[in-house]
């Protein structure tokens, strides 16, 4: 079990951390270093330490982390930084300074104050430091440590996980500055408490996530995807095929998770939620009981597969074909069910409340078909990778997965957009066994598994046929073309560097 203890501290001299060749080790001093002279240049003094996380690229299980299952993401080499420095007690200024190595984000200041409010109407990027700053202080409050009064955090980031890409740049971000500000403190917790810290905390944002992209970030070990499970959380390792790589693709169709959040993400979520309170009630729970219990369609899953079981099948997916109409629902129809108003069913939920503003109708047998097959479909990933096939037809099966796993994405969930069909299309075209949007999709990239022998033939591909057009048109750089496509190996979770 890949559960992982302790956050250790680390010093440079493990630049393992970067899965590195000499190359790599040499790029990833001369990040510290410049990481190092921007903050000195910034704030007059060098920072204590530094925290880094990656981001990750989801291999299956898409949309069903918030709904209580499991999930098998990877980390990924591209991460974040965090380079922090704690002031003193007797310093007259207690402001939360955080700059970013990139011109693109200017320099965002705010009280230390633990308590403070997230001005959720006002995006800035700083916001997600301030995610990891609340959650700090909750956590240890909850734990009973004395935390003592606030103090000025002068900070400064640098992210190589590209924003809206569907790879976890928040995540990377709030996990590295969570873990930035612990070691800041002089504060060590279980890795698991982390990841499900990290996952609280970056709710404060506004988006309702279910704590995969955290997890794995903090948990991931070098060399193997994880298997994710929920409530609580812990991660497995799963060791892919030596003889495929995943190649991942930016569709460069931006995904704002956090600005579009009450017509897509959010609302898929009440959605779960709802299609789990009707399938309670129309598998005998009281309309009351079903709205104080049921929180995802994890949680009807046992009655479903009862109800299954009577049509001579263990597949949940029988009890929703039969109990819910493929037609859209209207809020009426649902409150008949319910017996209850839906702003009443969501008072608790701010973020819910929007969704019901902004939706006109909601799609509960496709939403839950989705999910319980997506379920079902990340655990016939693992068994597939352990199992005593032929390394070739273990691929194939894993791509056919992916296939599946992306279909009930773009036609169940409705998750997909024009540029990710037509660059898994160009990924299927070209030889990939398998290819499905990762990430919460409406935009960000796709994941493509690929024989490691074609991997190189198979980038110049995308590159002439999804690419150039792209770049003819003046949409990206040449040059930069290494930032939207690239193959992976799993990378490792989050660590503390101090030197």
């Amino acid at each position: 079990m890949g559960t992982g203890g302790v956050l250790i501290l680390k010093i440079l001299s493990s630049v393992l951390l970067f899965n590195a060749g000499g190359s790599q080790v040499e790029e990833a001093q001369l990040r510290f270093d410049n990481l190092k002279s921007k903050f000195v240049q910034v704030f007059g003094h060098p920072p204590h330490l530094y925290a880094r996380s990656p981001g990750r690229v989801n291999l299956i299980g898409e949309h069903i982390d918030y709904e209580g299952y499991s999930v098998l993401p990877m980390a990924i080499r591209q991460d974040t930084i965090v380079a922090i420095r704690k002031r003193d007690v007797g310093d007259s200024e207690k402001l939360l300074r955080i700059a970013n190595v990139s011109e693109k984000y200017s320099l965002c200041i705010y009280p230390a104050d633990p308590d403070q409010d997230i001005d959720l109407r006002n995006h800035k990027w700083g916001h997600y430091f301030l995610c990891g700053y609340k959650g700090y202080y909750e956590y240890v409050k909850s734990k009973g440590l004395d935390v003592g009064v606030p103090v000025g955090l002068d900070v400064m980031v640098d992210g190589t996980v590209p924003t809206g890409s569907g790879l976890s740049s928040s995540a990377a971000f709030v996990c590295s500055s969570t873990i930035a500000i612990m070691a800041a403190f002089d504060v060590n917790f279980p890795k698991k408490e982390v990841a499900q810290l990290t996952c609280d905390c970056e709710r404060h944002i506004g988006t309702q996530s279910g704590g995969m992209d955290q997890a794995i970030s903090v948990m991931a070990q070098s060399g193997f995807a994880e298997l994710i499970d929920f409530n609580p959380v812990r991660a497995t390792d799963v060791q892919l095929p030596a003889g495929g790589s995943f190649v991942i693709a930016n569709s460069l169709a931006e995904s704002q998770k956090a600005i579009t959040a009450a017509t897509n993400y959010n609302n898929r979520v009440v959605e779960c939620r709802l299609a789990a309170i009707v399938l309670g009630i129309k598998l005998g729970m009281k309309p009351l009981e079903a709205i104080s219990e049921v929180k995802t369609l994890s949680d009807v899953e046992g009655l479903c597969v009862s109800f299954s079981g009577s049509h001579g099948s263990s597949d949940p997916v029988i009890a929703v074909k039969e109990l819910l109409s493929e037609e859209p629902y209207t809020a009426d129809d649902i409150e008949k069910i319910t017996e209850e108003d839906l702003q009443s069913i969501f008072a608790n939920s701010p973020t819910s409340l929007d969704v019901l503003k902004a939706a006109k109708h909601f799609k509960l047998f496709q939403r839950a078909s989705h999910v319980y097959s997506e379920a079902k479909r990340v655990h016939a990933f693992k068994d597939t990778v352990s199992s005593n096939l032929s390394e070739e037809d273990i691929l194939k099966n894993l791509g056919n997965l992916m296939n599946e796993s992306h279909n009930s994405c773009s036609i169940l969930y409705e998750c997909s957009c024009p540029e990710l069909e037509e660059l898994v299309k160009v990924c299927r075209d070209n030889g990939a066994l398998g290819a499905r949007l990762t990430g919460a999709g409406w935009g960000g990239c796709a994941v493509a598994l690929v024989k490691e022998s074609i991997v190189p033939q198979f980038i110049l591909n995308l590159k002439e046929q999804f690419y150039q057009s792209r770049i003819d048109k003046g949409g990206i750089n040449k040059n930069d073309l290494g930032l939207y496509v690239f193959a992976s190996k799993p990378s490792s979770g989050a660590a503390i560097f101090k030197f």
